[in-house]
């Protein structure tokens, strides 16, 4: 885990920063939702699927105790499919001013063979981010976007390699055009498997003696996921020093813990 500490507290560190809303006031003192819309790297677990975990349950190890974590992210969906079943409705009827939307997809939107999720990168990918920008601009809240954290896929050189295609850099281009701030997190994650290697990445990912899962993380995995989100949440200005802690600090496994379904 030293690898990953590091790794994200220079870039967390590189830049001073100051949490504004959407509207430009400070934000730093006041209770606020952050709302992830997203799709299964994102998304909260239950025990059926330990020990698969989602990032978004290890972002609130990161933020401070009054910056709740809203996490609406669910397995296979896409930006598309996300907002055909009114699950974005669902989290505009929520927003108040002064919270925030983190929307992370790709994954399924790179799905060609299925109609309800697939969008073509720089067409119907962006128009679909657009209704998230807005939506969340409309209530007040501030939107992020965040890119697809990348799977665990290196070549016969053990270089670790980009799966997502044009999705990352489209979504790049919308959040210049639109004024919105871009965690880029495929290039972030990217970095830290080479960093980590072919060997060292099976421990953050789903690696089970039964399943050898290169999408989907661990426990390790999603905290360092989790790690790389709120770092740049600072970084960006975003969020303020204040709404941030243990950037450099050890979390421990078992601090993630799956919910029964029946709970649910």
């Amino acid at each position: 885990m030293a690898l990953t500490r590091r790794h994200v507290t220079v870039a967390a560190l590189a830049a001073v920063p100051v949490a504004f809303s959407a509207t430009g006031t400070a934000q730093a003192g006041e209770q606020r939702t952050l709302y992830i819309a997203g799709d299964s790297t994102a998304a909260q677990k239950y025990s059926d699927a330990a020990p698969e975990t989602g990032w978004g349950m290890a972002l609130p190890f990161f933020l401070r105790k009054g910056l709740s974590v809203a996490n609406h992210a669910v397995n296979g969906r896409s930006s598309k499919s996300f907002v055909d079943e009114g699950r974005l409705d669902a989290i505009l009827a929520l927003i108040r001013p002064g919270d925030l939307l983190l929307v992370q997809f790709g994954h399924n939107d790179e799905k060609t063979a299925d109609p309800a999720r697939y969008t073509e990168p720089w067409t119907t990918y962006q128009d679909h981010l657009r209704l998230y920008v807005d939506g969340a601009r409309a209530k007040g809240g501030r939107p992020v976007l965040a890119t697809s954290v990348e799977r665990r896929k290196f070549d016969a050189s053990g270089n670790a390699v980009p799966t997502h295609g044009e999705y990352p850099a489209a979504m790049r281009a919308l959040a210049r055009e639109e004024g919105v701030a871009l965690l880029d997190i495929q290039a972030l994650s990217l970095a830290l498997w080479q960093q980590l290697g072919v060997e060292e990445t099976k421990k953050y990912f789903n690696w089970t003696e039964t399943e050898q899962d290169n999408t989907h993380f661990n426990p390790p995995g999603a905290i360092a996921v989790a790690r790389l989100v709120a770092g740049e949440l600072l970084r960006h200005r975003v969020l303020a020093p204040r709404d941030v802690r243990r950037l450099d600090a050890e979390i421990p496994e078992s601090w993630i813990t799956w919910p029964s379904p029946a709970t649910v």
